[in-house]
C-alpha cells in the first residue's frame, strides 16, 4: 500500500496494533493499560509492571504475554456486564418513558372522570331531591368508590354494585317521594322495600341499562390500564436482565480483551458485535412477536372504546340515568304504592294526589345546545396518540442487537477492527439471525435454553393479548354517520317495551357526546353552594323551554361543568412532555 492510504494504515497500526501484530513487550508496554485500568478501579495494583504469561486468565487468553491479571479480567467482565445493562436501559428509555407517562396520565384522568361523575350525581340529588339528598349522597359515594376500585383491578362485580345502589335508593325514594307522609321505615320495612325493588322492577329497565353500560365501559378501561402496566413490567424486566456466564465472557472478550494486548483504541468489528449480541439477546428477541401482537391488540381495544365502551362517555351521563330511573318510579307511584303496601304489610297510605313534579325536574334535552369540545381534547384522542407512538416501537426487541452495536463504538465497515482475538484488516462476518432457534451455530455465545424470567414475561404477554382480543369491542360504522353520531346510537339492552325513556322529555337516556354537555351548574369540586346551584339550574330549565336549539338566533348557553371537566383533562393530557 502506498500514498495517503498507506500512511493512514501505518498510523492506525501504531494506535491499534498491526493486524496479527506482536504481543506487548517491555515495561513500557503495560503503562497505558495501567493508566486506563486506574479509571475503572482507582488505587488497584492488579496491573502487572510488565507483560506476564497470563496462564491464570480464563477469557483473554494470550498467544504470548499479556498486561492483564486474573483480577483485572474479573473487573473487566463486571464492567462489560454493566455496560450492557446501561446500553439496554438507554435503548428502552424513550419507550419506557412513553408507557410509564401514559399509564400515570390515564389513571389520573380516569380518577378525575370518576370524581366529576360522582359530583354530577350528587348535584342532581341536591338540586332535584333535597329531602333525600344528604342520605342519597352516601349511596352515591359508595357506588363510585366501587367504580374506582374496579378500574384499579379489585374483584368487585359491576352488577352487584349497581344492584346495591338501587336497593339502597328505593327505600329513600319510597319514603320521601312516593309516600312522604310515612315516617322513616323500620329495618324490617327497609329490607322488604329492598327486596321489592328487584321483584317489582320499580326502576323499570334503568338498572339493567346502567349495568350494561358501566360493565362494558369499566371492563375496557380496566384491561386498558392492565395492559399499560404490563408494558412497563416487560420493559423493566428486560432492562435488568442477568446475562448468562457465556454472554458475560463474550462481552469481556469483545470490549476489553484488546486492552490486555495494549490495544486500548481497538474497537470491535460491527458484524462481530452483532454475532455476540444476537447470542446474548437471543432470549430477549423471542419477545418480539408477542410485543408486536401486544401493540396490535391494544390498538384494537382503543379503536373500540367509544359509546358504551368509553367510561368517560358513560360515567359522566350516569346522573341522567339515575334521575330518569327516579322519575320512572314517580310516574308509576299510584300502582306502586298499592303493590308495595300489600307486599310489605303497610296499610297506612297517604291521600292520592296527581303527580306534581318540580318545574326544573324535566330538562328537555332537545332544546339545550351542546357545548362543543373538539375531539382532540378527549381521552380517546390521547389513546390514539399513544398507539401511534407505540407502533413506532413495534420492532424494539428485534432491533436491540443492532441498536447496542451502533451505540458501542463498533467499526461499521468491519475494517481494521477487533475480532475478539486480534485486530484484523477485514472481518468476515458470521451469518446469524435473531432469536434463540438461530443460535446453535453461534460460536461466540452458547445458548442453554430460555431464561425463566423471559419465559414468564412471554406468558404474561400472551395472557394480556388474549384479554385484549377477548374484549371484542364492536367497530361498526353506519353509512353517513360520524363516530360521534355512532356513539349516540349505543343504548345498552333497552327495548321500547322496557319504557326506558320514561322521564326525560324526549326519552333519551344519555346526555350527548363525551364531556360535551351537562345541565348547567355553578359548582366547584366540593359542591358547596347548593342553593346557588339550584337557582342556576332552574334558570337554565326556564331558558331552555323557550329557546329551542334549532333556532340559529337562539342564545348560546354558557359553558357548563362538562366544559370544565374537558378543560381539566385537556390541561392534564396536553401539557405533559
Amino acid at each position: 500500500m502506498s500514498g495517503s492510504g498507506g500512511a493512514l494504515l501505518l498510523l492506525l497500526a501504531a494506535l491499534l496494533g498491526a493486524p496479527g501484530g506482536a504481543q506487548p513487550a517491555g515495561e513500557a508496554a503495560c503503562r497505558p493499560v495501567r493508566a486506563a485500568f486506574q479509571v475503572l478501579q482507582p488505587g488497584a495494583k492488579w496491573v502487572p509492571e510488565s507483560p506476564v504469561p497470563g496462564s491464570d486468565l480464563q477469557v483473554c487468553i494470550p498467544k504470548g504475554s499479556t498486561c492483564c491479571s486474573r483480577k483485572m479480567e474479573e473487573k473487566y467482565q463486571a464492567t462489560a456486564r454493566l455496560n450492557m445493562e446501561q446500553l439496554l436501559q438507554s435503548a428502552s428509555m424513550e419507550l419506557k418513558f412513553l408507557v410509564i407517562q401514559n399509564a400515570a396520565v390515564f389513571q389520573e384522568a380516569f380518577e378525575i372522570v370518576v370524581r366529576h361523575a360522582r359530583n354530577f350525581t350528587n348535584s342532581m340529588f341536591r338540586t332535584h331531591y333535597q329531602s333525600m339528598g344528604p342520605r342519597a349522597l352516601k349511596f352515591v359515594g359508595e357506588l363510585f368508590t366501587d367504580v374506582s376500585l374496579y378500574i384499579l383491578g379489585s374483584d368487585i362485580s359491576v352488577n352487584d354494585m349497581i344492584n346495591e345502589f338501587f336497593d339502597s335508593l328505593f327505600p329513600l325514594v319510597y319514603s320521601h317521594l312516593i309516600n312522604p307522609g310515612f315516617p322513616d321505615p323500620s329495618m324490617e320495612m327497609t329490607e322488604c322495600l329492598r327486596a321489592a325493588r328487584r321483584d317489582l322492577k320499580v326502576f323499570g329497565n334503568y338498572p339493567k341499562v346502567m349495568m350494561t353500560q358501566v360493565s362494558k365501559s369499566l371492563q375496557a378501561t380496566r384491561v386498558f390500564l392492565q395492559a399499560l402496566n404490563l408494558g412497563i413490567e416487560v420493559i423493566n424486566t428486560t432492562d435488568h436482565l442477568k446475562f448468562s456466564k457465556d454472554c458475560g465472557r463474550a462481552l469481556l472478550k469483545m470490549w476489553y480483551c484488546s486492552h490486555c494486548q495494549g490495544l486500548l483504541l481497538a474497537k470491535p468489528c460491527a458484524s462481530y458485535c452483532g454475532v455476540v449480541m444476537q447470542g446474548c439477546l437471543a432470549g430477549v428477541v423471542e419477545i418480539d412477536n408477542h410485543w408486536r401482537e401486544y401493540i396490535g391488540s391494544l390498538e384494537g381495544l382503543t379503536k373500540g372504546m367509544h359509546g358504551i365502551y368509553d367510561m368517560e362517555h358513560v360515567l359522566l351521563n350516569l346522573f341522567s340515568l339515575v334521575r330518569d330511573a327516579i322519575v320512572y318510579v314517580q310516574k308509576n307511584e299510584g300502582k306502586l304504592l298499592t303493590t308495595v303496601s300489600r307486599l310489605c304489610g303497610h296499610t297506612q297510605q297517604r291521600q292520592y294526589r296527581s303527580a306534581n313534579y318540580p318545574e326544573d325536574l324535566f330538562v328537555d334535552k332537545k332544546v339545550l345546545k351542546v357545548t362543543h369540545i373538539e375531539q382532540e381534547e378527549t381521552l380517546s384522542s390521547r389513546r390514539r396518540e399513544l398507539i401511534t407512538k407505540l407502533k413506532s416501537h413495534s420492532s424494539f426487541y428485534s432491533s436491540l442487537p443492532e441498536y447496542i452495536c451502533s451505540h458501542s463504538s463498533a467499526v461499521q465497515n468491519d475494517t481494521l477492527c477487533w475480532n475478539g482475538q486480534e485486530v484484523v484488516e477485514r472481518y468476515s462476518p458470521q451469518i446469524t439471525r435473531n432469536g434463540a432457534k438461530a443460535q446453535p451455530g453461534n460460536h461466540e455465545v452458547k445458548m442453554k435454553g430460555p431464561e425463566p424470567v423471559i419465559s414468564q414475561i412471554i406468558d404474561k404477554l400472551k395472557h394480556i393479548n388474549q384479554l385484549l382480543k377477548g374484549m371484542a369491542l364492536p367497530r361498526r360504522k353506519a353509512p353517513g354517520k360520524t363516530p360521534e353520531e355512532e356513539e349516540e346510537g349505543e343504548s345498552g339492552d333497552c327495548d321500547d317495551e322496557d319504557d326506558c325513556g320514561g322521564g326525560s322529555g324526549d326519552g333519551e337516556l344519555r346526555v350527548r357526546n363525551q364531556l360535551r354537555f351537562l345541565a348547567e351548574l355553578a359548582y366547584d369540586l366540593d359542591m358547596d353552594d347548593t342553593a346557588a346551584n339550584k337557582q342556576l339550574l332552574n334558570q337554565q330549565s326556564k331558558d331552555s323551554a323557550v329557546v329551542p336549539s334549532s333556532n340559529p338566533g337562539s342564545a348560546a348557553p354558557r359553558p357548563g361543568p362538562a366544559t370544565a371537566v374537558a378543560l381539566v383533562l385537556l390541561l392534564l393530557l396536553g401539557h405533559r412532555p
